[in-house]
This record gives C-alpha cells, sequence and structure tokens, in this order.
C-alpha cells in the first residue's frame, strides 16, 4: 500500500515508511501548529484528525519498547540492551525527538542496561538527552547507559539490538561475527527495515522488523 501511494508524485515515498516513529524539531512541531490553528478556526474534527498522528507516533515508540520486553520473556530487568543509533535519522547529529530517546526511556523504566553506538552522536549529547526527560537521576543515567564507539564492543553479550536510525553502515558490519558475541538467543528489533530478515534469519537471528 505504503509503495503505491508513494508512486503518486503528489504524495511521494518519503514520509510511507514504516519505522519505530519519526522525530526531529520540524515535523511534530509544524504538526501542532496545524493541530492549534484549527482549534483555532473551531474546526475540531480537524484538530482531532492531526493530533492523533502525534498519538500514533508516541504509541508506536511505546510498542516497539514493549516489544521488547515481551520477547525477551516479559522481563529486561538487568538485561543488555544494545541500540544502534541514537540520531532521529541518518547522516546527522541531530536527536531531538529522536525515538531513540523514548525507547531507552521505557527500557530503563523497566531497569534494562542499554549500551548506544552511533557513529555521529556524543556520549554527552545522549546523556543530555535522558537527562532532560528528568524520569531519572543524572547519576543513574550514567551508571545505566553506556555509550561506546565500536559496534562489536556495543554487541557483546547483549540480550537484544535495537536499530533505531538508519545508518548506511549498520548494514555493513560483519553480522556473522556479532552473532558470536551475543547471548543466544539473538534477537534483533529493526525499527527502520534496514537488515535483510533472510539473512539475519539465516544467521541464525530472530528479528522483529516493522511493518514485515
Amino acid at each position: 500500500m505504503a509503495k503505491a501511494v508513494g508512486m503518486d508524485s503528489r504524495v511521494g515515498p518519503k514520509f510511507l515508511k514504516a519505522s519505530v516513529g519519526f522525530g526531529g524539531s520540524c515535523f511534530q512541531k509544524d504538526i501542532l501548529n496545524l493541530v492549534y490553528i484549527a482549534k483555532t478556526y473551531g474546526l475540531n474534527e480537524v484538530a482531532d484528525y492531526w493530533e492523533q498522528v502525534i498519538i500514533m507516533n508516541d504509541h508506536q515508540k511505546r510498542r516497539f519498547s514493549d516489544n521488547i520486553v515481551s520477547t525477551l520473556f516479559n522481563t529486561v530487568s538487568g538485561k543488555k540492551i544494545t541500540f544502534l543509533g541514537w540520531a532521529f535519522k541518518k547522516d546527522t547529529n541531530d536527536t531531538r525527538e529522536s525515538a531513540a530517546i523514548y525507547v531507552a526511556d521505557a527500557l530503563l523504566d523497566e531497569q534494562a542496561e542499554i549500551t548506544v553506538n552511533d557513529p555521529k552522536v556524543s556520549a554527552e549529547r545522549i546523556y543530555a538527552d535522558l537527562d532532560y526527560l528528568n524520569t531519572r537521576s543524572p547519576e543513574e543515567n550514567r551508571k545505566r547507559v553506556r555509550v561506546v564507539n565500536d559496534p562489536y564492543d556495543a554487541c557483546k553479550d547483549t540480550h537484544a539490538i535495537a536499530i533505531l536510525t538508519e545508518w548506511d553502515e549498520f548494514k555493513e558490519y560483519d553480522w556473522e561475527r556479532i552473532y558470536k558475541l551475543v547471548v543466544k538467543p539473538a534477537f534483533v528489533f529493526d525499527g527502520r527495515n534496514i537488515l535483510s530478515k533472510n539473512i539475519m534469519n539465516n544467521i541464525g537471528f530472530k528479528i522483529y522488523s516493522i511493518g514485515k
């Protein structure tokens, strides 16, 4: 359906890909401005329609984290979860409203231990994003969230890998090597649909791809 609709040049395919949710500073702000304008003119049904886009986007993030918890036998307490990607999209270090922030927050609430690997986002930025939520102390964020530059170090002894940004280099990682490093069963939650499900299954991973 998304492919068919996206072939219409008036719509285009860029915003029709299934994923863990959109982020960035502009899109959500613009939708909320549209909600405000609609309410100002008494177009309450229109406002409710566009507000639902924000609600569903937030739901998509919660559903992603809930799926990780339920798949890992209904508990992630004390378990290591590796995040590949923190930026809201590839080729940027911009993390504003990134889905990764909210997925991490939900998993930390479930007492998970998180390791993050992102090619461009600094540890300082990641900790600042979590501190801004003010759901736990900065000390606890730094104790339970580890930021590393080496992806294989990030994946070592992990119970699950969650892909939160569609960085091209993630597709080029040596996934057979990673499989040997992770706790079995080896779970991958592909929040951006960048990995081949067949290839990952053949290696031995149990992969969950949104929209597939």
